[in-house]
């Protein structure tokens, strides 16, 4: 007898709703993006117990007939896919036919749903359809998902704190508005409503609604293109930062995604403008030929492959870099005032609000401020870096910061320098650090080969592994102009440096650089030329509580001038903060 059948299509739906459907965001995910591929333009999420109890999504698209509604039901039954070939240009969010048979086979589930001319109302509990009926005609889907999980307990004890659930939806439902700002979103749990959007197609009113005033004060717009991708979008000042990744959205042809050579390329662009463990908030479309990628990698279509990924990782590289180089980046020391007294506070990061709850006469307020901002949507989209298509973007040097003029120092650690527009602090360390470290860069980027011999040679020794692994990059101290001779078993010894390299504390230098050499398991020669760079920057400059004269600060602050990025240490920490001349005045209360 046959030991191997054909699966019953219940236990089918409840194994493919272990990959679809892990918690209740992924209900609302793959319900909304139904909706979206439903060309709807209104779209509310009313949740119980942040989705345990009740999820009902209602939208006002194209809605389905009977028969249509019925074998929505069916396992791998999809309007969006008809042929193999439309596998290569997939152009909805949906495609696999899984999601609603896959939510239905582990929950209680009600679709109302009319396309104008018939209603039609389907009940479904554990997979099965219990009903079928008829329904008023507004023209639309309204989807109720209840007690989700009911029937595979394990999945329901693993599920996380209430709090947990609806963050993870909100945080989802805050990224599909940024997708679509044409579509509005209004998400509630327990009829506290938590956001609401207009519509408007207005991207920066979307970023307004997520994370506040503030943030979109520090929003600038980007935009360009070449012969395979388009860009478009809003990037932070790095000023406004935060401790993950969560704040990067990256969308690709409106679809979100989580792709993490993406999110790495964003963050490199950034490279020694924020330190190293925080991330900057990005809104980024990018637009591209369908047969130029594969979105059909895993059942949650969150990820997807690209091709010539180098050609999108130069445009973006090149995109953002280049706004961030027209910019003034020196944080405002800006004032808080309340009714009584004044508070002060430098907002160097973003806090993000932890009340989920929607206050409407605080957003009103916030509108009402938002409307009067001099950033105009449109202006901030000729702003934005824009290059057609073969054109090489312009670069022009420029200084980025007016002359100061010091006046003394803090705690023999913070400059204080004034010019006609306000009053400036400069840490000096970091100031010196960005100094030597784009020194360094441009020695190594372009070596003259020019060494001192070391009066009295460094002899070092190393471990047996370690030996190995320096051994495998001696090229790389070629490279450096570091002459060196190997002696004994596991031993070197450095005879010459290149002569940049003296001017740091030389024995501490060259074990760093060694270090850094023997560290790094995927070597790349730019990523190794960063490290050093900044390492040898940072002992060579001066130090905290290291006071220095009148004419030396002077000195300081010129060669920071001159750098190409003023604003920040090579490890991602200000240089400069400032109050404006206003500032001052309001704080002192000569301006009311």
């Amino acid at each position: 007898m046959s030991k191997i059948k054909i699966m019953d299509e219940i236990l089918a739906n409840k194994i493919a709703a272990g990959e679809v459907v892990e918690r209740c965001m992924n209900v609302v995910k793959e319900l909304v993006e139904n909706a979206i591929d439903a060309n709807s333009t209104e779209i509310k999420i009313d949740l119980e117990d942040s989705g345990v109890k009740r999820i009902t999504v209602t939208d006002n698209g194209i809605g389905m007939d009977k028969d249509d509604a019925v074998i929505a039901f069916s396992r791998h039954a999809t309007s969006k896919l008809k042929v193999v070939d439309d596998l290569f240009n997939i152009d909805s969010l949906g495609f696999r036919g899984e999601a609603l048979p896959s939510i239905a086979s582990v929950s209680k589930m009600e679709l109302r749903t009319s396309n104008g001319k018939e209603g039609t109302k389907v009940n479904v509990e554990g997979g099965k359809i219990l009903s079928i009926d008829s329904c008023d005609l507004r023209k639309g889907t309204i989807i109720t998902v209840e007690n989700l999980f009911y029937n595979t307990p394990v999945r329901l004890k693993y599920l996380k704190s209430l709090y947990t659930e609806l963050a993870y939806i909100s945080e989802y439902i805050d990224k599909m508005a940024l997708s679509f700002p044409n579509i509005k979103f209004v998400l509630t749990n327990n009829q506290k409503t938590l956001l609401s959007t207009d519509g408007s197609n207005r991207l920066l009113k979307v970023i307004h609604d997520i994370y506040g005033l503030s943030v979109v004060k520090k929003m600038v717009a980007v935009k360009n293109e070449n012969m395979d991708y388009e860009l478009s979008g809003y990037i932070s000042y790095p000023e406004v930062m935060r401790s993950n990744k969560n704040a990067i959205t990256t969308l690709v042809n409106g679809r979100l995604i989580k792709n993490h050579d993406l999110i790495r390329m964003i963050t490199d662009s950034y490279h020694t403008y924020i330190p190293p463990d925080k991330y900057p908030i990005i809104v980024l479309k990018i637009e591209v030929d369908p047969a130029l990628i594969d979105v059909n990698i895993h059942p949650t279509k969150m990820d997807i492959k690209f091709s010539k990924m180098d050609t999108l990782k130069e445009l973006i590289t090149t995109t953002i870099k280049d706004q961030l180089e027209k910019l003034t980046l020196i944080p405002d020391a800006s004032l808080e005032t309340k009714v009584e007294g004044v508070k002060t506070s430098i907002r160097t990061n973003y806090t993000p609000k932890t009340n989920l709850e929607f206050d409407p006469q605080e957003k009103q307020k916030e509108y009402q401020e938002f409307e009067k901002m001099t950033l105009n949507f449109e202006v901030q989209e000729e702003k934005a870096t824009s290059f057609s298509k073969g054109e090489e973007p312009k670069t022009e040097k420029k200084e980025r910061i007016k002359k100061m003029y010091p006046v003394g120092l803090v705690h023999g650690t913070y400059i204080i320098a004034e010019n006609e527009e306000g009053m400036f602090i400069i840490d000096q360390h970091a100031a010196n650090e960005r100094i030597n470290y784009e020194y360094y860069l441009h020695e190594l980027a372009n070596p003259k080969r020019v060494t001192t011999d070391l009066l009295v040679p460094l002899t070092l020794e190393f471990p047996t592994n370690e030996y190995l692994r320096l051994k495998q990059n001696f090229s790389c101290l070629d490279q450096l102009g570091i002459t060196y001779e190997e002696f004994g078993l596991q031993t070197i010894v450095i005879r010459s440096l290149p002569v940049w390299l003296t001017k740091a504390k030389t024995e501490q230098a060259v074990r760093q650089i060694i270090d850094i050499i023997i560290q790094q398991e995927n070597f790349q020669l730019e990523k190794f030329f960063h490290h050093i760079a900044a390492t040898v920057a940072c002992k060579a400059s001066i130090k905290a509580n290291d006071h220095i004269m009148l004419e030396d600060m002077e000195v300081l602050l010129e060669r920071l001038r001159n750098c190409d990025n003023p604003f920040t240490c090579p490890h991602g920490r200000p240089t400069i903060i400032t109050y404006s001349k206003y500032d001052l005045e309001k704080l002192f209360k000569r301006a009311m």
